[in-house]
C-alpha cells in the first residue's frame, strides 16, 4: 500500500494555486468581499491567502499585494521576462470596460439591440467582441465613462435599425466635420440602458461614426 504524505500538494512556484487566484483578484482591485462571493468561500478563507501569500513574499498586508508585480510561475509571460523588453510599443486597443448595473439586461441590450458578438460571461462580467477588440461589461456601481463610438457604412440605416430595435436616440445622424477634399465624418448617439442611473445621462452614451468620402 502506497502511503500518500499528508497536508497540501507542494508547489514549485512562491504560491499555491489558491493564493495566486486571490492575488490576481486583488490586484484587479476586487474587495475581500467580492472574491468571496466569487470563490464561493468565505472572507475569512480569502483572508487567510491573503496572510499567507503576503508573509511567503514578506510584503505587509492587502495593499502592498495589489501592487506586486509577481507572475505566477506557469505563467507564459514568466518566459517573456527573458526578453529584451526596452522597446516600449504600444499596439491597438485590445479592450475596453463599461459598468452596468444589471449585467443580464445589459448581455441582453449589448447583445440583441447592438448585435454585438457575445464572448462570455462569468460572474457579473460579460465579454462582448467589437471588430477585434473587446468590450467589457462589470456590475457595480454606474459611472459617467468614455463613449465607445463605432464606426458602420450606411449611418442613416444604422441608426434606423437601433432605433427599430428599442434603443433611444439622443441625436439623429448629423455631420461633424467637412474636410477640404469634400470628405466628411457623420455621428449619431444613443442612450445606453444606464442612463437615467446617473446625474448626467450624456456620460452614458454610444455613438456611431461614418467617415464618406466622396467620389471620384
Amino acid at each position: 500500500m502506497i502511503r500518500r504524505p499528508r497536508g497540501r500538494p507542494r508547489h514549485d512556484d512562491v504560491l499555491t494555486p489558491a493564493e495566486w487566484r486571490t492575488v490576481e483578484m486583488l490586484r484587479h482591485g476586487m474587495s475581500v468581499r467580492a472574491i468571496a462571493q466569487r470563490q464561493g468561500v468565505s472572507r475569512d478563507a480569502v483572508k487567510f491567502h491573503i496572510g499567507n501569500a503576503a508573509g511567503k513574499l514578506g510584503l505587509s498586508g492587502l495593499r502592498a499585494l495589489r501592487r506586486w508585480q509577481g507572475i505566477a510561475g506557469d505563467s507564459p509571460l514568466k518566459e517573456r521576462e527573458k526578453q529584451d523588453m526596452a522597446a516600449l510599443r504600444l499596439g491597438s486597443i485590445g479592450q475596453l470596460s463599461r459598468s452596468v448595473s444589471d449585467i443580464e439586461a445589459a448581455v441582453a441590450w449589448y447583445r440583441d439591440v447592438l448585435g454585438l458578438t457575445h464572448l462570455f460571461t462569468t460572474g457579473g462580467m460579460a465579454f462582448f467582441d467589437c471588430g477585434g477588440t473587446r468590450l467589457y461589461l462589470q456590475q457595480g456601481p454606474v459611472r459617467s465613462e468614455s463613449i465607445p463610438y463605432f464606426t458602420v457604412p450606411d449611418i442613416h440605416g444604422a441608426h434606423a435599425a437601433l432605433v427599430a430595435r428599442g434603443a433611444v436616440s439622443t441625436a439623429v445622424p448629423h455631420i461633424i466635420h467637412r474636410d477640404e477634399q469634400g470628405g466628411e465624418l457623420w455621428m449619431a448617439f444613443f442612450a445606453d440602458p444606464d442612463a437615467p442611473h446617473i446625474a448626467d445621462p450624456h456620460g452614458r452614451l454610444i455613438a456611431l461614426m461614418a467617415q464618406i468620402t466622396p467620389d471620384r
